[in-house]
């Protein structure tokens, strides 16, 4: 409990970072006077079970996504994942990806994935290079429709990257959630969740998406908490459809307590207060 509220944050980042590229290690780590604990969290799933305890936060999903190219991340990091949130599944909830380039059965794998503990999936279009509707244009990333028909048919949601990324050897032309709306309209009935809302280029567009769609939620992780209603002025409106997330550790968020202060200092009511910081989250991840 944060506040006197309940907590799931829906996008942490703890990932096996020996795999990381050394560009990119080096941007995550400078400037991080916790990386020491940090450390310690990924070795260990009870580390982070303390730390959440300290913070106040009931549950977390640990994001891990395939992208060897930009990141380094390599089909294992599904199976590290798995293993990570197995040991409190009752708190640690397991995102896992199928980069539809890298198997030959896209299908397949996504079902294997959710057989093995993985409960939801990420896309990430600037870093795995392709946009979420690849499957309507061909080229790479064209049987991103095979992951997306297995989550739909299993009720596994999926996460997709919106917004733009510093990291070297992304495409950020894949950053605008546009092409969400064709996997909205094609996938009625998978949970699309688009995370940090676009930022910071494309909030108009993730919010016209969250309001139009049935299935599309927004996650308002790496948006620092005090400017999300300079950026989503009428976040209000759709607090039935925003899930809480802060990104930690990356870059520009040293503190999950910290975030969820400053979220609740916006003086929000109660009842949108309750929806974003776990209601939502509870109904997706019952």
């Amino acid at each position: 409990m944060s506040g006197g509220f309940s907590v799931t944050d829906l996008h942490i980042h703890l990932q096996p970072w020996e795999m990381l590229r050394p560009d990119v290690r080096t941007k995550m780590e400078e400037g991080r006077p916790d990386l020491p604990r940090i450390k310690e969290c990924m070795e260990s799933p009870r580390a982070l079970l303390q730390l959440l305890d300290e913070a106040g936060i009931e549950r977390v999903a640990v994001i891990n996504y395939v992208a060897p190219e930009v990141m380094g991340f390599t089909p294992e990091v599904n199976a590290w994942v798995a293993r990570y949130c197995r040991e409190a599944p009752d708190r640690l909830i397991a995102f896992g990806s199928v980069h539809p380039d890298l198997v030959n059965d896209p299908a397949a794998e996504t079902e294997r994935l959710l057989d093995s503990g993985i409960r939801g999936l990420k896309v990430h279009p600037p870093h795995q290079r392709f946009p979420a509707n690849a499957y309507r244009a061909g080229g790479p990333g064209a049987k991103i429709d095979a992951v997306y028909g297995v989550a739909e048919r299993r009720g596994v949601p999926v996460m997709v990257h919106t917004g733009t990324s510093v990291f070297p050897g992304a495409r950020n032309v894949f950053a605008d959630p546009m092409p969400c709306d064709d996997v909205a309209v094609d996938f009625p009935h998978m949970k699309l969740i688009l995370a940090h809302a676009g930022r910071p280029l494309h909030y108009a567009t993730a919010f016209f998406l969250a309001r139009r769609h049935e299935n599309v939620l927004l996650d308002l992780s790496g948006i620092p908490p005090k400017a999300l209603l300079r950026d989503l002025p009428r976040l209000a409106e759709i607090a039935g459809k925003c899930l809480w997330g802060t990104d930690w550790p990356g870059p520009g968020v040293p503190d999950l307590r910290r975030n969820v202060e400053d979220f609740l200092s916006l003086n929000l009511s109660e009842p949108v207060n309750r929806a974003i910081l776990h209601g939502n989250a509870e109904r997706l991840f019952p």
